[in-house]
């Protein structure tokens, strides 16, 4: 079982504090055992405050730390209020003394908590959009994204403000277990398995004024062409828009510009297909658009970080008799692959 140990401080946001028990501790295998245990620890086994006006009492110390396999550090109100001062000196090298190999998590401004102990260095990561300048003053040298809800580089993955925690704790269990996981997942804890776009659709500046209009329709279309090529001006006839009007305010609803989401939504039909089916990959690169198997690699390789074959690879023993699914089955829904279009910065290819 993966062993997940959740890091507790004094003034700790209540809400993220639970995310991850909540959604992992949902994540069982097709026999019902549960497939992570979460614990939550503090210094000394401690009680902690909360932001919500009451304390937690905490079963365990930060011992278990040591052997946990995935830490998630939980954001307090220090860590939002006073960036790197608000990280407790006797924290870092909590931090900084786990394990090789050990997966770091960073709900939103527990990013601070994990650059202060200079585990982002010269690495991308994100945080609640209000903080990211002062982010950005007090660590230059992280190269910060304050657009996407989460980022994954590898070993250490960071996320945005509040419900973002979600999306990331939902990206975990589909990259351990794949989609059909995470999806179950979603829907024990009725949420979506993912969300379009990224940050920018949430920070007001950037959202226009509600004029009934909406790409939503167009959007929607877009999932059932993705087999074929899709133009600017054809998805701005279909929402009645000029161009223009079309890609201003695709960019405000979904974070992202029309030919990026495209490319993702095709790469996360590619996904499932290559999960939930026994095609071969050029029957996949011709159903998903990208015309070629050598499109479809290069694609997959830039978002993925891995060819489809590794890929395929990786989930063989989930998919697709073992989860009870046909061999070759029609195109899955558009949202079957529970991924996350325009929101997230994958984990960096490994050397081959």
């Amino acid at each position: 079982m993966h062993k997940v140990a959740v890091l507790a401080l004094d003034g700790v946001r209540a809400f993220e504090l639970v995310i991850p028990t909540r959604v992992l501790g949902a994540a069982n295998a097709p026999d019902g055992s549960p497939l992570y245990e979460v614990r939550v620890c503090s210094p000394g086994a401690r009680p902690v405050t909360s932001d919500a006006g009451f304390s937690i009492a905490i079963e365990h110390g930060t011992e278990i730390l040591r052997d946990a396999d995935t830490v998630v550090v939980a954001p307090t109100l220090a860590m939002r209020d006073r960036g790197r001062d608000g990280v407790p000196a006797d924290v870092l090298p909590v931090l900084t003394g786990l394990r090789p190999g050990t997966r770091v998590v960073g709900l939103c401004a527990a990013a601070f908590a994990l650059a202060a102990a200079g585990l982002l260095d010269g690495r991308p990561a994100t945080t609640h959009w209000r903080e990211a300048e002062d982010f950005r003053v007090s660590f230059p040298d992280v190269r910060l994204d304050r657009d996407v809800l989460f980022v994954d580089d590898g070993d250490v993955l960071t996320s945005a403000g509040v419900a973002a925690g979600i999306d990331l704790c939902l990206h975990l269990v589909r990259r351990d277990h794949g989609a059909s996981v995470a999806n179950d997942v979603a829907r024990a804890c009725v949420v979506p398995p993912w969300r379009e776009g990224g940050q920018a659709q949430y920070v007001q500046a950037v959202v226009p004024a509600d004029d009934g209009a909406s790409t939503a329709a167009a959007r929607a279309w877009a999932l059932t062409q993705l087999h074929r090529p899709l133009a600017l001006g054809e998805l701005a006839r279909h929402a009645r828009m000029s161009v223009r009007t079309f890609n201003r305010r695709f960019r405000a609803e979904t974070g992202t510009t029309p030919g990026q989401w495209i490319t993702l939504q095709r790469v996360d039909r590619a996904r499932a297909l290559l999960e939930t089916t026994t095609l071969t990959i050029d029957h996949i690169a011709a159903a998903t658009g990208f015309g070629s198997p050598r499109s479809l690699r290069e694609h997959l390789r830039r978002v993925l970080g891995v060819s489809p074959s590794a890929y395929r690879q990786t989930f063989a023993d989930r998919t697709p008799a073992d989860r009870g699914l046909p061999e070759s089955p029609s195109l899955p829904p558009a949202d079957s692959a529970g991924a996350v279009p325009g929101q997230v910065r994958r984990r960096r290819p490994q050397a081959a």
